[in-house]
Order: C-alpha cells, then sequence, then structure tokens
C-alpha cells in the first residue's frame, strides 16, 4: 500500500511500541501532525517550549526504559532540542529525536528555518541520520531505535525534509536490523570474570563502585543479590542512586564532591575497587593522581571506550553490566565454600566503615526558626509513597536530595549528572507522569532552575498531570554562591536573586495549587496539603539562604580531603 513519508514516519513509530510523544509544531513538521491527527494511538503532548519537551521524553526514558520520542520543526525548533539531547547523551538515555528540514532542494541554499542541524548535534548524538528518499524511511527508523536503545544507550537525530514527507512510496518495516560496523559485545567474558571473582576473594578492602550503566541495563536485583552474597559494601554514583537500597547496611550512598564522608574514605583506603557501570568522572574521582592509591581496579562496563579511559584499570570486562553481574553470581556459587573466610576476612574493613559512619555522618541541625533544606527533603521522603519517582534540577536541592531522600529502587530518580543542565528537574517530572499517570511524581527545583523552564506549569494543567513541584527557595543560585563564600571571599557576584516572586499567585495563574511554608513547623502541613490536591502544585518553601551543601570536595582535591564544616 503506497503511503506519504509523514504517515510512514508514524507507522514505523507504532511499529516501535511507541504510545507517547512530546512534540511542538511548525512549518517543516506540519504534514507530520496532520497525519499524526488520525494516530489516536499515539499520545502526544505539547510542551511550550521545544527544550522542554525533549527533556520530557527523557524523563519518560528514564522511567520506563523505553526510548523516548520528541519532535520539533526546523531551524529554532530544532536548535532549542540541542541542550536536552545533551543532557540525554552524556547520561545515556535512549532517545529518537525528529526534526524537520527544509525541502532537499534548498539544503544548504539558506532558506527559510534552515540549520544544519546534523552538524550542530553531531558531538553530542550516538548518531544522525538525514533521510532523503521516502524509500529510506522504514530502514532508518529501525536502525535509529536500534541504536538509541542498544548497547550503551543514548540519542539519535533523524532530520526529515519537508518533500521527503510528502512523497509517497510503498511501506515495508523490517523485522529485524543489522549494522555493519556497529555490533556491541553485550556478553562478558566468562574467563575475565573468574578473573574478578578471584580479585575479589583474594581482597580484604572491596568497594562496589556503581554507576548509571546499573540502572541503564536493569541489573538493580543481581547487583543487591551479589553485593549481599559477598558482604562488599556498595557505593553509588548520582545516577545510580536507587540502584542499590540506601536503607541496606552495607550501602555507603553517593560518593564523590558531595557524596558521604564514609564513601569517599572507603574509597581512598580500599584495595580492590569493583566498577559498574561507572566512568570515573571528575565529580567522583577528585584529583585523579591520587585517587584510590592502594586499589586494584574491576571495570565492567558495555561501552569499551569508557575503559581506561580516565584511570588505569587491572581487570577489564566489556559487557551488559546485568549480564556480567549474572555470570559473576553464578562463579561465587561455585565459590561458595571460600565464602565464610572471605566475609570474615572483611570485618575489620566493615569495622572502619562503621567508625567513619559514626565520625562524620550525614547531618544537619534543624532551628526552631530557619527551615534547613535538609528537613524538607526528609520530610518528603517520609511523607511521600513508596514508589514515588523523584525528578531534581541542578545546584544545592540536588545535592540535598541525593544526600538526604535513601533511595531505594531504580529508575526513581531522574537528574541531570553528566551535564548539570538546569530546567531540567520540571519537564523531565513532566515526562514521568505522563508515562506513570497514577504514580506520585515529585520535582525538587531551586529558584533559579526552576524558572528555566516554569512555562510547562500550562502543559501539566492542560494535561492533568498533577506534578508536585518542590521549590527550596534561598534568593541566591546556590551552588555557584557557596563556591563564591567558601573559595572567592563572599563575592556574591551575579548570584542573588533579591526579586520576590509569589509562587502562590503564579500558580494560580496557569490554574493550578500553591502553598507556602515560611517557618520549620509548617514544612509538614504544607507537604500534606500539597500531596492531597489532585492536580499540579508549587510547595514552595523560604530556607536558610547561606546552608551550604557538605562534605565537599574542593576542585583539585583528593577525593579524602573534604570540607565537613564551614
Amino acid at each position: 500500500m503506497k503511503m506519504n513519508g509523514a504517515r510512514m514516519m508514524l507507522e514505523c513509530l507504532k511499529k516501535e511500541g511507541v504510545d507517547t510523544i512530546f512534540g511542538y509544531p511548525g512549518g517543516t513538521v506540519i504534514n507530520l501532525y496532520d497525519e499524526l491527527f488520525n494516530f489516536k494511538e499515539i499520545h502526544h503532548i505539547l510542551p511550550r517550549h521545544e527544550q522542554a519537551g525533549t527533556h520530557a521524553a527523557d524523563g519518560y526514558a528514564r522511567v520506563t526504559g523505553k526510548v523516548g520520542v520528541a519532535i520539533a520543526t526546523s531551524g529554532p525548533g530544532a536548535t532549542n532540542t540541542v541542550t536536552a539531547i545533551a543532557t540525554a547523551y552524556m547520561d545515556s538515555i535512549p532517545m529518537v529525536i525528529i526534526t524537520g528540514q527544509v525541502p532537499t532542494p534548498l539544503i544548504g541554499n539558506d532558506a527559510f528555518q534552515e540549520v544544519d542541524i546534523i552538524g550542530i548535534t553531531r558531538p553530542c548524538t550516538k548518531h544522525s541520520f538525514l533521510i532523503r528518499n521516502v524509500k529510506d524511511i522504514a530502514l532508518t527508523m529501525k536502525k535509529a531505535f536500534y541504536i538509541a536503545r542498544s548497547g550503551r544507550p543514548g540519542p539519535v537525530l533523524v532530520d526529515f525534509p519537508k518533500d521527503v514527507q510528502m512523497s509517497l512510496g510503498e511501506f515495508h518495516y523490517p523485522e529485524s536490523i543489522d549494522i555493519r560496523g556497529y555490533k556491541p559485545n553485550l556478553s562478558g567474558h566468562p574467563r575475565q570474570v573468574e578473573k574478578a571473582i578471584a580479585m575479589i576473594l583474594d581482597s580484604r578492602r572491596p568497594v562496589m563502585y556503581v554507576g548509571g550503566g546499573a540502572v541503564l541495563s536493569d541489573a538493580a536485583e543481581p547487583l543487591t543479590r551479589l553485593a549481599r552474597m559477598l558482604s562488599v559494601p556498595v557505593t553509588t554514583t548520582l545516577m545510580a542512586l536507587g540502584s542499590f537500597p540506601e536503607t541496606d547496611n552495607l550501602s555507603l550512598g553517593m560518593l564523590g564532591m558531595h557524596g558521604s564522608y564514609y564513601a569517599n574514605m572507603a574509597m581512598s583506603n580500599s584495595d580492590l575497587i569493583i566498577a559498574i557501570g561507572a566512568r570515573f568522572d571528575d565529580r567522583v574521582t577528585g584529583k585523579l593522581a591520587t585517587f584510590a592509591p592502594h586499589a586494584k581496579i574491576i571495570h565492567i562496563d558495555v561501552d569499551p571506550t569508557s575503559i581506561k579511559k580516565n584511570v588505569r584499570v587491572d581487570l577489564p570486562i566489556v559487557g551488559d553490566v546485568k549480564d556480567v553481574l549474572l555470570k559473576m553470581i553464578s562463579q561465587t556459587e561455585k565459590n561458595a565454600e571460600k565464602l565464610p573466610e572471605f566475609i570474615s576476612n572483611l570485618t575489620p574493613w566493615q569495622a572502619d566503615i562503621d567508625g567513619w559512619k559514626v565520625k562524620h555522618p550525614l547531618d544537619y541541625k534543624q532551628s526552631s526558626t530557619v527551615i534547613k533544606p535538609q528537613f524538607v527533603i526528609q520530610k518528603l521522603r517520609e511523607l511521600s509513597d513508596a514508589d514515588a519517582i523523584i525528578s531534581t534540577d541542578v545546584g544545592q536541592h540536588q545535592m540535598w536530595t541525593a544526600q538526604f531522600f535513601k533511595f531505594t529502587t531504580p529508575r526513581t530518580l531522574l537528574t541531570s549528572g553528566g551535564l548539570g543542565t538546569m530546567g531540567f528537574g520540571l519537564p523531565a517530572a513532566m515526562g514521568a507522569q505522563a508515562a506513570f499517570p497514577d504514580r506520585q511524581v515529585i520535582t525538587v527545583c531551586g529558584d533559579g532552575g526552576v524558572q528555566m523552564n516554569i512555562q510547562e506549569m500550562a502543559t501539566l494543567v492542560q494535561n492533568r498531570l498533577p506534578v508536585k513541584i518542590v521549590i527550596l527557595n534561598n534568593n541566591f543560585l546556590g551552588m555557584v554562591r557557596q563556591w563564591q563564600e567558601l573559595f572567592f571571599d563572599k563575592r556574591y557576584s551575579s548570584t542573588c536573586m533579591e526579586l520576590p516572586i509569589d509562587y502562590i499567585k503564579l500558580a494560580d495563574a496557569y490554574g493550578a495549587k500553591g502553598f507556602l511554608a515560611s517557618k520549620p513547623d509548617e514544612v509538614e502541613s504544607v507537604i500534606r496539603a500539597g500531596f492531597k490536591e489532585e492536580g499540579p502544585v508549587i510547595m514552595e518553601f523560604k530556607i536558610a539562604r547561606e546552608e551550604k551543601v557538605l562534605p565537599m570536595v574542593p576542585a583539585g582535591a583528593s577525593l579524602n580531603e573534604m570540607v565537613l564544616n564551614a
């Protein structure tokens, strides 16, 4: 059956199981939107900005594990997606972004709303396609989805010229795909796994260092099982929070620049680091020359280019994290007779860790007059649903959430880790709520980041997406202010946001509800009132203005050189 290219594109999305897309119409995608009018099985959400729509597709992908889909028109529509594409790329999130393009005869002629979006996004996409012929649509989309979700996931951009959308052709969607030169290795080598278990059983101060790859490969269950079998302590990156329950006695919480004292000390004194789906980025390692000076390193990752990229590695294992962990469990079971002695030998190591936990716990002192942000986060944890999804923006509130919320389940924290994108939290929550309409979705924001995509309040109200927006308001760009206080003699250059914004009136203007807490004894009642509302809500908390995120590893310092009190 013959059909036009626009309909072919939507048929491709149907074949890939896409049920929700986030997009903004324009001249070069008007044909696509005309066909979309007839595709009632695909739920389309209209954001108020293309960046937000693409962040929403990202949030949808993070909570579901499926490929998120966003659509934008050419020119400014396409360029508005770039920050969100780069965000997904840095965090390895599977997405397909479809951008309209001027007709193929006009490409390169500086036509109205023409940009080279392929060239612009080449550094921040896993792959890009320009469809020049209607007969290439089905194969291109099959490739796009396969590349986005396989191996180390990532965003794929498909540029779709207007004349190709209008052209007629036969539609045949391929059942499978084979891409020459792209063969991700998902199976960890059994001999390397054997060596890894032998190294672990020979160690005395092991630590499991877990990154976002454990979440992306749905490896939380085997990770938890292996850690408990071996009684090895576990520390996670920001991207991996929830992959191992933070309520477990083996949990060290988050490590790195704003990680716990005991996680950073464990890494600094370990004799074996088992890195699982992590990439040893600078926020984790601190000063590379002094990172984990006594440790051998086992590095498990599906992306071979990530191994040995930043640190030396004694044993590399290339493969899907879940596959490798299941093989490690099997190999551990084969060495069951060695486990009692191994676990007994870990007693002094656990005693050291317990001592660090007692010496410098993650803590704060709540006064009777000023709201501490940590208190708000703990109250959110106490009063929220067990399966609540939390998104954050970027800044101090992001770190307080990571430190004090205590995540126990994967895919319940959505945050921009690699790129650190302010403006991410609200639209990511929007995407998560679209994916799970019946689950509680909360976004924690600062008064700086929340305004970067505040227009999406309209999207939440229009689509009846009951996201609860928590604003920790200190009238500062808090994280930059903290650096200015500690390292720039309190010269608060352009970080003070004194203009009073009435977020209650703002919520009302969008047709939502708003609540304000200015005193500690108002925090719980505001949270309870916000959670009772059926629609989207803004909950604003006036917090201590100069509260800092601690511990903190200063730039250029070693992981064990933490600022603990300042």
